[in-house]
């Protein structure tokens, strides 16, 4: 099984015609995604290596029936982007871009609550993959195996380690999802969560946080009260100076609150299996499992 991405996705990829569009538009075809268009104002009726190219997210959704998009429009154009494919109805709107501005990304937010059939992942995320199926984003497909181990991340080199990780000790991976970094957010950790504990085939999770901001505790209490099935917990950012921003924009922590080991203490209490290293993640995962 899987969340949100399957061999029933059909994408549409906004931004195609720039460089990184097309570059992993066609990345994410090859690995088996059904990508049946894209959209670039003004550049309607053109196509990007046999992908139509569209004027907006309406005319492609009522011509191609996609039903998730992914975005890599520029910063100060991709919000508008995010409400446009909202607007038109499409189920999954996937955001790779990063450095989009906090306020753009409160009026996003606020725009989408009359759009409750469409779900943003992102911005500065990674993507989402289902093994085997398809994958949205700019994750390299080729560590992932099908199997049954859910991951959830702030981070996206993260994200790729536990994967190699789990790979290799023979576990592949129902969904992987990268929420991203940024302070506001269209999917969080407990959305994840949820999705993971309605999908039967999905036997344990491996759920990396950051310092900074509180979606962590709030998520290993859910999983302590919801979830019954192992979850392995780490947290970037460790060595962080307090008040420094470390990468990411939500990655600060400010006022005593947000730290990586005020953080691990809540999982731990919550029953999370939480690692000291990213190095363990893997095996502590094949572990919790008894394989």
């Amino acid at each position: 099984m899987s969340i949100w991405v399957s061999n029933e996705t059909r994408l549409l990829v906004q931004g195609i015609t720039g460089n990184e569009g097309e570059f992993h538009a066609i990345g994410c075809r090859d690995y088996g995604t059904q990508v049946v268009a894209g959209v670039t104002p003004g550049k309607g009726g053109q196509e990007v290596q046999g992908v139509p190219v569209f004027d907006s997210v309406a005319e492609a959704r009522a011509k191609t029936e996609c039903n998730a998009t992914m975005i890599f429009v520029p910063p100060p154009f991709a919000a508008d982007a995010i409400m446009e494919a909202a607007a038109a109805g499409v189920e999954l709107i996937v955001c790779i871009t990063e450095g989009i501005p906090v306020n753009d990304m409160l009026k996003v937010k606020a725009f989408m609550r009359d759009f409750p059939g469409s779900r943003l992942v992102g911005p500065n995320c990674p993507g989402v993959i289902t093994p085997g199926q398809a994958k949205i984003g700019i994750m390299p497909g080729h560590i992932h195996t099908p199997g049954s181990v859910g991951v959830v991340s702030r981070s996206g080199t993260l994200t790729y380690e536990a994967v190699w990780q789990l790979s290799n000790a023979g576990l592949g991976q129902s969904s992987c999802v990268g929420i991203g970094g940024d302070p506001v957010n269209g999917t969080n950790f407990i959305d994840v969560m949820t999705a993971f504990a309605a999908d039967d085939d999905t036997e344990g999770v491996i759920l990396i946080g950051e310092i900074g901001g509180s979606a962590e505790e709030d998520a290993a209490r859910w999983i302590r009260d919801n979830y019954e099935k192992p979850v392995v917990g780490f947290i970037a950012g460790r060595t962080a100076p307090p008040g420094r921003r470390m990468g990411h924009a939500g990655a600060i922590v400010s006022g005593g609150e947000g730290g990586a080991e005020e953080k691990m203490a809540t999982m731990r209490e919550c029953g999370l299996h939480v690692v000291e290293s990213p190095g363990e993640m893997g095996a502590t995962m094949a572990k919790a499992l008894g394989k």
